[in-house]
């Protein structure tokens, strides 16, 4: 009997182990539903190059900024932040399949009781009559409800539909952490050009003020010598210095804030005396039905919209009845020794099944908000991918415009140039005033200081491009 109670034993654990591992997998892809929302190729610009430029960090050509990207990857609070994130997504979903798991336990128990039999004296003796008895046991217990209708399967897909939609928030993350070092790179370099710009102009002024001072001390003649003349030129002047102290303030906080992206403390100092490199080539646009493959924030709104399609069909199915088997094998005696002999041994096998009849509603309103959830979390994917196409054409418009942009701004500034010679020369000449040669000077700073500006939009604008079209990035050492 034992043997045969051994072998029906193991067979069930056996049966359980095997039925199990047909546990649930990630759910497939759910982006075929954004078919109609996907054109077929971008309205600004042609088809272009498929593919992912990862090197986009290191096209700018400063080891510094790749460094510091690095950095800021590795020791980013936020980032910390969003590892935790998928860490308790992987847990969840380990767990979710421990209800398709065979659930066992050993218990070892000991009891010694008293009764009294009031009523009942045994002749020859006093008080009533006693019974005292010992109890001991040792026993293996297994519960395992199949999942037959794939209840427990489609928990564990959904599970693992959001653990990759952690992971593709974490990337999301990473890539944005990456685009805002780059663009504080590039607020440095500006601010660093800046300061180096109007220093000049400062230098020039001083020396346009002290001739006029010196001919106004003179007294040659009302073109150069006039009050008004030298206070025109002491207002460049001193026009001159504020800018550069509000220049040199956004080089101190673009320091900083550089620092705080490192998770740094921000002391002032990162960059250095970075400056505005080359435009890198543009990036490979691909086709858009490409783009749903490699955006993050799509993969994960597609995964979240993964996960709520399965947590409605587990909604669903929990309106079916569950089915439950148990089993318990173990040795029971009076004496605590008798435990290590098999001919005291015990089993048993138990099942049963569960129907829900009334629930007071619960169940479909738990069936009625995960449907929902569902559509909202369509809305929420399709919502994504239009704001992704959206992000690709107006950074491609964009870049089209400040290529025009800048093209026409340096023709402006050799206009400029020749405009500022030619001022200085009819000045000395004593053919003009200083006020022409001032005025001269002051567009050609303008212009020099908007297109540096201009260059700093168009490098930043490429960075947004980068990020828009779901370019990974590779950081150093890696």
């Amino acid at each position: 009997m034992m043997k045969q109670f051994r072998f029906s034993f193991l067979s069930l654990i056996t049966a359980s182990l095997v039925v199990s591992c047909g546990r649930g997998l990630a759910p497939e892809s759910e982006l075929e539903v954004l078919a109609e929302l996907t054109p077929g190729k971008w309205a600004a610009s042609r088809a272009g190059t498929a593919g992912v430029d990862r090197a986009w960090v290191r096209r700018f050509g400063d080891q510094r900024l790749v460094a510091l990207v690095a950095e800021a990857v590795t020791r980013d609070p936020s980032l910390v932040s969003a590892r935790e994130r998928v860490n308790r997504a992987v847990i969840l979903a380990q767990g979710a399949q421990a209800p398709s798991l065979p659930q066992a336990s050993i218990a070892l128990n000991g009891r010694r009781n008293q009764q009294v039999f009031t009523g009942l004296p045994i002749p020859g003796t006093s008080g009533p009559l006693q019974s005292i008895s010992t109890n001991a046991g040792v026993s293996l217990d297994v519960n395992w409800e199949p999942d037959i209708w794939g209840r427990i399967a489609a928990s564990q897909s959904a599970a693992l539909a959001r653990v990759g939609a952690e992971e593709n928030a974490l990337r999301a993350a990473q890539g944005s952490l990456a685009g805002q070092v780059v663009r504080a790179w590039l607020a440095l370099g500006e601010a660093n050009e800046q300061v180096q710009l109007f220093q000049e102009a400062l230098t020039i002024r001083k020396q346009t003020e002290t001739a006029i001072e010196e001919r106004f001390a003179q007294a040659l003649g009302p073109e150069g010598g006039t009050a008004s003349q030298l206070r025109l030129a002491r207002t460049d002047t001193a026009t001159a210095e504020g800018v550069i102290a509000q220049w040199e303030a956004e080089v101190a906080r673009a320091r900083r804030q550089l620092e705080i992206l490192a998770g740094r403390y921000p002391v002032g100092e990162a960059g250095g005396d970075a400056s505005l490199p080359k435009l890198p080539a543009k990036p490979p646009t691909g086709l858009p039905s490409e783009l749903l493959q490699r955006r993050p924030d799509v993969l994960e709104a597609e995964r979240r919209y993964a996960a709520a399609r399965q947590d409605t069909k587990v909604a669903d199915l929990a309106r079916f009845p569950s089915i439950s088997l148990t089993g318990s094998v173990g040795r029971t005696s009076n004496q605590f020794r008798d435990l290590l002999e098999s001919d005291f041994g015990v089993w048993s096998l138990g099942g049963n099944i569960v129907a829900p009849i009334l629930s007071g509603g619960v169940l479909k309103g738990d069936f009625l908000s995960a449907g929902s959830a569902e559509r909202g979390a369509l809305a929420d994917l399709q919502r994504t991918v239009l704001d992704a196409f959206g992000e690709v054409e107006q950074t491609l418009v964009a870049d089209q415009h400040f290529e025009e942009r800048i093209r026409l701004a340096r023709k402006a500034l050799r206009e400029a140039e020749e405009a500022d010679s030619a001022a200085s020369r009819d000045y000395a000449d004593g053919v003009d005033t200083i006020l022409t040669v001032l005025q001269a000077r002051g567009q050609r700073l303008d212009i020099t200081s908007q297109l540096v500006t201009l260059r700093r939009q168009h490098l930043q604008n490429r960075v947004d491009l980068h990020l828009a079209l779901g370019g990974d990035f590779l950081v150093q050492g890696k």
